[in-house]
């Protein structure tokens, strides 16, 4: 069984009580576009995650190949970091997590300030 994600999409809103109009002005896009991705077979996983934040509903159950491959990702970057040159007791400091922390929300948040494509 193929899952149209855009279905499943919907029925998740659907079920939230913030209504279309609310949800488009919260993630910056028309309501025709969320209406457009309703009747989308696949949706990007950074769109998923943006109605999910917006909603507060959680699509690992729905997407668990998704996340599970984000989450794999990580985890290579995570592998690749700690195998590299890099292993002075600088890098491990806070200093350096907590600049690392906020460069990856800044990224984050220039991908989330983006319009998607209808």
């Amino acid at each position: 069984m193929d899952l149209n994600v855009g279905k499943v999409i919907e029925r998740a809103v659907r079920r939230d009580h913030m209504g279309i109009s609310a949800l488009s002005r919260k993630l910056h896009v028309s309501r025709r576009t969320i209406y457009n991705w309703f009747d989308q077979e696949s949706l990007s996983f950074e769109i998923i995650c943006k109605i999910g934040n917006a909603i507060k509903y959680d699509f690992s159950k729905e997407f668990p190949d998704d996340f599970a491959r984000v989450d794999d990702e990580i985890t290579s970057n995570v592998n690749q970091f700690k195998n590299g040159d890099d292993n002075t007791a600088e890098s491990f400091s806070v200093n350096y997590w907590m600049n690392k922390y906020i460069k990856l929300l800044e990224k984050y948040n220039e991908l989330l300030s983006h319009k998607f494509p209808t």
